[in-house]
Order: structure tokens, then sequence, then C-alpha cells
């Protein structure tokens, strides 16, 4: 029987839920009614189960007389709550409103915290002893000054932070049945703030935003440590404190500007107030951003199984405390140049420059080159204000190459009295600053500024003769731009990018004589995305929502995102058409060189696939001492490159080598040392038409005789290929628009046996070899099973169907008379093991890894006993579950997907039944380890096993935040699309040059058409076990005899596996994610036959 009170809710909440969204501005809101709207049956006694609707009181701390927008957002998130319990006590719905500018207009937070209680304790409305109250206790970051002193900045967070413990220590003596909810708002930043904090006057935009964003960062993380100093003051079950999650900041633009914000509600009051009630409620997996296009607002509602206000006790969070310190990477170099020295005479032409002839360096650009974080420890947001210019990439002097490298600290090998180059840490006013005058939060527009500041500090400077040193400036600059130019596409719009680099080189061009300029261009920035989208790297996004947020908040395949992706383009487009101008170009002891090292980014991983954040400084956007160390090897490698043959890629995963001068090539390159004539404006990429692969190897002959040895087999001494396997090799949906094609086998384009086309449009591994043998055989073509030659894979099978497969393929490879079976090197590539895995829950006793293990070694056997001239690449059964995470609000996802793979889609995200897939999983890729590992094909000097491994640390790709990127998959989120297969086909491929033990063990699925390895003159052949070791021993043994496996009686009625098994089509590649199995399973002893 319903009570009094929930009979007037029932009547009221049509016209609160109208009242509500009514007054949201301009925006849709969706999710109310909630169904957890009232309140518990009994009162609840702990603070851990109290539900919105337990809330009978509702009071803010913090509020003050310039808190417009704050107070908005709270009378917005009193009526949400009004919903939940139309009886809610608030004193901002009082007419006498305690907090109006006459109360809180000097009122500390203790002064209110005891204003609060008493009020409530003079309200005849409230029961004291039993009614719950949530109290939202605000520091305000915009009322904070703190200049450049880091000893400053601790100072005001301290204080800060012990006025919130003496509020909550007064809350927590006078107020029982009550949770505390405190957060930052930093929403109302403006002239008010300008007066209060003198010195902020001095700042650009860039650094206010980056010493607001610390500040706010460091106070968050210190009221969390607050929080367990204290434990959460939850010493009695009727009292708790939380720290909201992150801090409340209105709009960029409004903010970073320093308008005065409306006093009438805005889309951005509706924002944060969702984010308010977010926080305020218990975290729900999967909990998907409230905003779309901000034209729609996802109101969260409870859950049955999580109702609850949030509190430490019931939905325990990560904090600060808990990382673990980063151990201090190897930051020198080895210097390997040996002819060090300076010309014989000073040249007079830049085009005659030698590393030893620099006697200046300099440096122009924002905070990467300031050198922002770059030494702060992992845990130290706050210091990513020090700025390391000591350190920096292309200017910093600290030490010596052995310590430290940096672009100064090589050419000091060249020349021991180079100057120019900073030391230590300081703003770029500082003595120890020098030449370096990066500006942290600089932008293109700043840059004209900083040049003339170089240029009058070059001049002044005694130990630098302006007229005759050489000097090399580097200029690099462009990503704040790019973070900001969704909210002024104007300003920063590609012509006054250009523009503000133009001026800025045609001063320096004007000024300056005996100059080369280092013209740097802008990174690739989207891929700092991924740092964003691992929750598992524990990175600070919200604080990198400030600092560059076009890049960080567009949603995954937007048109913002495209948009940022051109701008990025376009900007390092635009600096070669400058150049390329001959603009620079018109005397001969001045030039500048574009180097373009930065135009693609390979983010570092660590061996589980997962980003490596040590690349990076504590806030997860400046670059750690780690990263600028590559940085410094590529620019000086860069410098040394020719034009048209400069390296264009910055893969932080390969550990570089710094380049030398040579006898032929002894100069810092031009255009003019480098025979390179400018072809004018670089034509703007066009959209991807397909998924071919460019092709540069050189040595690409045969053997000079046909090798007798499977070791010494070239890849041009392939004569036929052929593949074994299950839907992923025989192409099924790999070209499929709707449903009505998915089952269509497009077998021509499968990554290990396709040969339609030629490489430059399709890339298989057939289209490889054809490289090297146009006249290779075996290659499957078209649709279908009519060109299919010896492409034996057939969708669905399992490893047991795979013996099946290869006595199909001996029998038809004999049967070509266009092959010579005896004498032609053939190799085969066998993938299978995805639908053992996907049905495994429904037979397990035939689907076991054992079992596995034996059906793969009884066809290799066969292959071994049979075939002569064979190479078999064996590729690693993949990690299956994230394919839970492929998905699209389709037919043929949400149900296919299902069918396909019962086994992993079915069971719940940390279900028993999922871990015993995963388990099963690991054990599948052990047992096949331990199968090749041994010595039982080794007794043929025509024959070899190889593991390829490259999708056992597999992972999917992702384009934004938790959103898989789908071109990698046909219509059902299941079978792999041709892009995929264009994939594994260069990781397959490169996987063959690798030598064993040292194959690459995980996937690089990113679009680039030059990824495909080349055989070198030292390795020119496939490696084997064998021709991997330094001195290759030499075996004699057989293979053992094979003995058959009894079928195993079904653990199933024997309808279940055929009813699931009619839609089982096996996509075979998920690109898994980042889990790793760190330890390989090795076994000496030789497996032999064994009966299951």
């Amino acid at each position: 029987m319903r009570t009094k009170s929930e009979k007037i809710r029932e009547m009221m909440l049509p016209q609160l839920l109208l009242i509500t969204v009514l007054g949201l501005t301009r925006t849709t809101v969706t999710g109310l009614p909630c169904t957890q709207m009232f309140p518990s049956q009994s009162a609840p006694s702990n603070v851990n189960s109290v539900t919105p609707s337990d809330v009978a009181v509702l009071s803010s701390i913090g509020l003050h007389m310039h808190s417009t927008e704050l107070s908005m957002v709270v009378s917005r998130l009193t009526e949400l709550m009004t919903l939940f319990n139309p009886g809610l006590v608030s004193p901002l719905s009082d007419e006498t409103n305690l907090y109006a500018p006459q109360f809180v207009q000097h009122s500390t937070l203790v002064e209110q915290a005891k204003e609060v209680s008493l009020y409530l304790q003079n309200n005849q409305a409230v029961d004291m002893d039993r009614d719950w109250k949530l109290v939202l206790l605000f520091a305000q970051v915009d009322q904070l000054c703190a200049c450049e002193q880091q000893q400053q900045v601790q100072s005001v967070i301290k204080a800060v932070v012990e006025e919130v413990d003496d509020a909550l220590q007064l809350l927590h003596s006078q107020l029982k049945r009550t949770i505390v909810s405190v957060a930052l708002w930093d929403g109302e930043r403006g002239s008010f703030h300008h007066k209060m904090c003198r010195c902020t006057e001095t700042h650009n935009e860039g650094e206010d935003r980056l010493q607001r964003a610390m500040l706010s960062h460091a106070l968050q993380e210190s009221l969390d440590e607050l929080m367990v100093k204290k434990r959460w003051y939850y010493d009695r079950d009727d009292f708790t404190v939380i720290v909201q999650d992150a801090p409340f900041i209105t709009d960029l633009t409004s903010v970073s500007s320093g308008k005065h914000l409306s006093k009438s509600a805005s889309p951005e009051t509706d924002k944060l107030m969702v984010q308010m009630w977010t926080n305020l409620l218990q975290p729900t997996s999967g909990q998907h951003n409230t905003e779309d296009n901000g034209k729609i607002i996802a109101l969260p509602c409870p859950t049955e199984d999580r109702p609850f206000l949030r509190t430490e006790g019931n939905s325990p969070s990560y904090h600060h405390s808990d990382a673990s310190p980063l151990l201090l990477p190897f930051t020198g170099t080895e210097m390997p140049c040996e002819d060090l020295s300076p010309s014989p005479s000073t040249p007079t032409s830049v085009h005659e420059l030698r590393p030893g002839d620099i006697k200046v360096v300099a440096a122009v650009g924002d905070s990467l080159t300031a050198g922002n974080g770059i030494a702060s420890s992992p845990n130290n947001v706050l210091d990513v204000l020090s700025q390391y210019r000591g350190l920096s990439w292309s200017i910093g002097g600290d030490e010596n190459l052995t310590t430290v490298t940096t672009l100064p600290n090589i050419l000091k090998h060249f020349n021991h009295n180079l100057t120019g180059y900073s030391v230590g840490k300081g703003k770029e006013q500082t003595p120890q600053a020098f030449l370096n005058q990066a500006v942290a939060g600089a932008k293109s527009k700043n840059i004209p500024t900083q040049v003339r500041a170089l240029v009058a500090r070059m001049k002044k400077d005694s130990r630098i003769n302006f007229e005759l040193d050489w000097k090399v400036i580097t200029l690099f600059i462009g990503g704040n731009d790019i973070c900001d130019h969704c909210y002024n596409s104007l300003l920063y719009s590609e012509e006054n990018y250009i523009r503000n680099v133009r001026d800025s080189l045609d001063y320096l061009h004007k000024e300056m004589p005996r100059a080369l300029v280092n013209l740097v261009e802008p990174l690739h920035i989207i891929p700092l995305r991924e740092m964003h989208s691992d929750t598992s790297l524990k990175c600070p996004t919200w604080l990198v929502n400030i600092l560059c947020p076009c890049v960080i908040l567009p949603m995954p395949n937007s048109e913002a995102l495209q948009k940022v992706e051109d701008i990025n383009r376009n900007y390092q487009r635009l600096l070669h058409e400058l150049v390329e101008s001959g603009r620079y170009d018109t005397r001969s002891d001045f030039t500048v060189v574009v180097q373009p090292f930065f135009r693609r980014i390979v983010v570092p991983r660590l061996p589980d696939g997962r980003a490596d954040r040590s690349f990076f400084s504590a806030d997860c956007f400046h670059l750690s001492q780690k990263a600028q160390t590559l940085m410094a090897r590529s620019l000086w490698n860069n410098m040394l490159e020719p034009l048209g043959n400069k390296t264009t890629i910055q893969n932080f995963t390969v550990d570089l080598d710094l380049k030398c001068p040579t006898k032929t090539s002894p100069f810092i390159r031009t255009y003019n040392n480098s025979n390179y004539i400018y072809g004018g404006p670089s034509p703007t990429p066009g959209p991807i038409t397909n998924w071919g692969s460019d092709f540069s190897c050189v040595d690409i002959a045969p053997s000079d005789t046909v090798p007798t040895s499977v070791h010494k087999l070239r890849p041009a001494d392939i004569k036929v290929v052929a593949a074994l396997g299950d839907s992923t090799t025989a192409g099924t949906g790999a070209k499929a628009k709707n449903l009505f094609d998915l089952n269509k086998e497009y077998k021509g384009v499968s990554w290990s046996i396709g040969g339609d086309e030629t490489l430059e449009t399709v890339t298989t591994l057939p289209n490889i070899l054809k490289k090297f043998n146009l006249f290779i055989k075996g290659f499957s073509r078209g649709q279908g099973s009519r060109q299919k030659f010896f492409n034996m894979a057939v969708s669905g099978a399992k490893s047991s169907d795979i013996a099946l497969q290869v006595q199909a393929l001996i029998k038809a490879i004999k049967e070509n008379k266009e092959v010579n079976f005896e004498k032609d090197w053939k190799i085969v590539t066998i993938f299978v093991g995805g639908n053992d895995l996907c049905n495994y829950c429904i037979d397990q006793n035939n689907l076991s890894p054992k079992n596995y293990s034996h059906n793969l070694m009884l066809s290799l056997d066969m292959l071994y006993k049979e075939v002569p001239r064979l190479l078999v690449n064996v590729v690693t059964i993949l990690q299956i579950d994230p394919l839970k995470s492929v998905m699209r609000n389709t037919l043929g996802c949400s149900l296919l997907q299902r069918t396909s793979c019962p086994c992993v889609i079915n069971p719940a995200v940390n279900s028993p039944e999922l871990e015993e897939i995963k388990q099963i999983n690991r054990e599948y890729q052990a047992e096949i380890e331990h199968l090749i590992s041994g010595n039982r094909y080794e007794g043929k000097e025509d024959f070899a096993v190889v593991l390829q491994p490259f999708l056992h640390n597999s992972f999917i790709p992702y384009i934004g935040e938790g959103e898989v990127d789908s071109s990698f998959f046909s219509v059902d989120c299941f079978h792999i699309s041709e892009r995929a297969h264009a994939e594994m086909a260069i990781a397959l491929w490169n996987n063959m040059l690798e030598p064993v033990g040292r194959k690459q063990n995980y996937n690089n699925f990113t679009y680039d058409r030059s990824k495909i390895h080349c055989p070198s003159e030292a390795n020119p052949f496939i490696f084997t076990k064998i021709n991997s070791l330094p001195s290759p021993p030499v075996t004699t043994t057989s293979p053992a005899p094979t003995i058959p496996v009894p079928r195993c009686p079904s653990s199933m009625p024997v309808w279940v596996p055929v009813i699931v098994g009619i839609v089982s089509l096996l996509a075979g590649i998920v690109f898994a994610s980042c889990q790793r199995r760190k330890n390989k399973v090795e076994k000496a002893v030789e497996m032999k036959g064994t009966a299951f």
C-alpha cells in the first residue's frame, strides 16, 4: 500500500519533470523519470545505503557573491533532487536565501559551515536526528592566487585543504545522518580574479590556462589525500565525506578569454548540473558521456543494483596515492661519430655548414621546448609547471650527452665552445634560459614576439659574434593552435597560422646573418587521444580537457574530430609550401629546412599493448625526458638526412641511434647540398581508396641455385602458396556491404592466400611474394570457390577439420600440372582455433587445449611426412574475449555476433564463464608454442614449421574513448574487413622476416602504406628456428608416431552444438586488448604423440 508521500510524489512527478525539463536551456533531456525514485522502505541507518529519495535536506557551502553560475547549477540540482523527494528542504529555495551576497561576501568555509548547522537546527521542518542530509562543499579555484614559485602554489593549496578540513570537522561534530560532497569549482574567472591576482596580468592566455589547470589538479589530489588520511571522516555509520572526481569548469571559450558569464541559465549550466548529479550517484559500468553534440543531455538514473549515493564505502575509487612510481629511464646517448672536426676555415655558405662550425644554438616555441614537466615525477602533476629548460630536446644543455640527450649536447661533441643553450629551470626571461625563448602555452601568434626577443638577446650578449658566428635556430609551434582551433576557427585558421610563421621567419631572414633554421612540423596530435581512452592508464583526462579540448573532447568519427585531423595536416603542408617557395634562399648564408619527423606518430606501447605512460609527464600531455631523448635524436638525424629522403615518422617504440656526417656528406643538409629542387606546394592527401601497400625492397632476386635447405630459402625462391583455416582465411564477409553479402567468401583479398589485382591496391601475402616471383602459383582469386586454388580454408572450421584440409591440399597440389610437387618450394599458412574457443562451453571435452594442440600436430605430421620442400607458417591464436567490445547499433552486430561466438559473447563481463574462456585461450597459445618449440619437425632439411606470433598480444584498434574502429570489421562485427586482411598480411610478412625469439608479438594496425619490411643483404632468408641461431646445430630426429585421438563424449546433448553451430562463422582476428602473457611456455622435451 502506498504511503501518503508516495501518492503526493506520483501526482507531482509529471509537473516537476516538466518544470525541470523546461528549465534546461536549448537542450533536450533524456533519462527521466527514473525507475528508482522512491525512498527506502525503512530509513537507512548506514551512510552507505542512502538513496537520492532518502535525502530530506540539501545544503551548500562555499558560494560567494560572484558565484552566479554556481548558484544556478546548485539551483538546478535542487530541482532535480526534488523529483526524488518533493518535500526536500533546501536553503536555496527559501525566500530568505542564506547564501545571498550580504551573507557570504566575506564568509570563510568554516563560517558558512556554522551558518548551515545553525540554520538546520533552527528549522522546524528538519529532524536533525532522523533526516538524511546532503551538503555540497565547494572550494573555489577561481578565488585562489598563486604565481610562479611552486612553494607559493603549495602554500596556497595547503591553506585551502586546511580550511576544508576545519569545515568538515565542524560539520562532523554538529550534524548526524550527513553525506558531504566536496567539489572544486573553477567557473567564474574574470576581471574579479585578475584584481585579486595581479601576477596573472603578465601571463599570456596559454600560461594562465596551464597554471590554472595544474593548480586545480594539485588541489584535487590534495583533497583526495586528505580524505584518505582522514578515512573520509567515517568513524561512525551516519557520516562520511566524498570528493567529486573532477573539478567543475565552465566552457573554456568564456573562461580562457576572461569574459563575464551571463546571469541567465545557459547550456553550460545544464551540463555542469548533470556532471554534479552523475558524480553524486554510484558509478555504473559502461557509463557514457552525457553530452551529444551539445543538444541532448542524458540524465543518469540510480539503478537497481547501484541505487545509492556514492560513498567510499559502497564505491571504492582510485586514489592518486595508489599510483606506482615509474623507474627513471636511461636518457643518455652514445656518440658514434668519429669525424668531429669543423671546416678547415669558417664557411661562408650555409650549404657547406658542418656540425663543428655551429657556434650558437637557439629555439622558440611552446611548453614542449620550454621544458614543462620533463623531469617531473609520475605522481607530481603540479611540477609540470616547472620548466626544465636544461633538458629540452632542441635547446637544453644540462650535463652532457652521456646522461642528457639534447641537440646542444650532441653538438658539444663537435664544438666544445657551443653557446646559447639553456640550463636548469626557469622562465624565458631568466639568465639560465639564454636563447631558449619558448613560452609555455604559446601559439603561432606568439612566435613573432619570441623571435624578436631572441634576436635582441643575441645582439646584446658578449659571448656571441652576431655577424660571424654560425647559428642554428629550431622553431616548433602549432600544437596549442590545434588544441583551441574548434573554439575560434578564424583565429587559428590555416591562413593565420602560416602568416604568423612567415612573419617570424621573415624577421629572422632580415635580421640574422649566418643562420640555419630548423622548422619542425607540428606533431600529429590525434594519437594523444589514446592516452585518455584507456582508463587503466589513470591519466587525468579532465585536466587535459582543459589544456587541449579540441583534440580530446570530440566524439569518435565526428565531424569535429575530422576537422582536427584536417587542420593538423594542413598546418604541416603549409610549412612545406612556404619553404618550397624559395622565400628564404635569396642569399648564401641563410636557409630554412623543414624537419618532418613528427608528421606521423607511433604511440609507445607496453609489452601488453597498452600505451606506455612513461613517455609522458604526470599530466599525460607534456612529454617526459624519455620522449624528449628520442625527439632530440630524431631532430639530429633529420638534420643529416637529405631533403626528399627525410624520416617522416616519430616511432617512440624504436630506440634510435645517432647518424653521423660522412666524408661524402659532411654537411648539415639543405636543399642545395641535397641536390633538391623545390617542387612547389605539396598535394593534399586524398581519401583512402584501397588498402594496398607500397613496395620499396631492392634485393628481390632468388638464390643463384634452387636451395635444398629450407633455412636458406629466399622469398623469390617460393613457387607455391597455400593456406588452411577458417572463415578468416576463407575471406568471409571481407568486402560485404550488407547482410546479404555476409556469407560470401571474398577469397581474392584473403590476407594469407588472396591474389586479386596487385599489391598497390590489395595487400596480401601472395601479392607481396609476387614482387619477388611474378609466376607464383596457388593464390585464390575473386569470390566463391571457383578460383580458390590452394586456399583450402572453410568457414566455421575447427582445429579438428585441418587434417582433412591438409589431405585436400596435398591432393590438389599433386594434381596441378603447373606445380612440380617434388622440386617447387611451397609455403603454407595455418590459422585456426577461434571456432574452437567460440564453442568451447558447448563441447569442453573435444575442444580442450590438449586436443587443439593434438589436432594441429596431426596436420603438421601429415605435411612433414608427405610434402617436400615446405615451410609452414602457424599463426598464433589470438585472445578472443575483446570481441565483446566490438559493437554497432545494427541487426547484424547485435544478433549474428552472439550466434557466431556464443561462448565468448554471451557470458557477462567478469563472470566465471568468461574468465574460463580467457584461461582456455591462454592454454591454447601455450600448447601450440610447446608443440612448435620442440624439435619434432627438424629431421628434414627441406621442412620447417615457424610460429608467427604477431597476434599473441593483440589489441583492438580504437578511434576514441571506448569505441572500436569498425572499419576493421564486417557488417556483423565479427568477421574482419578487407582493411584488417591487409594489416594481417603485412604483420605476417614482417614476422617472416624477423628471427625466431625476436619476432614482434603484437599487432600495429595503423594505416601506413610503407610498413612492409624488406630482406637485407645480411639477412636474405625467411627466418626459421635454425637460421635464427648464431651457429645452426645439426639435428637428426624424425617425427614421433602419431596416435589417433578418440572422440570424447560431448558434455552437452548433441542437438545443442548443431543448433548453435549453424551460424558459427569465425572471424579469427579480434584485435585483442592489451593483455600480455609475459612468460612464454618453453619446454625442451620433445612432444610425443599422446592419446587423449
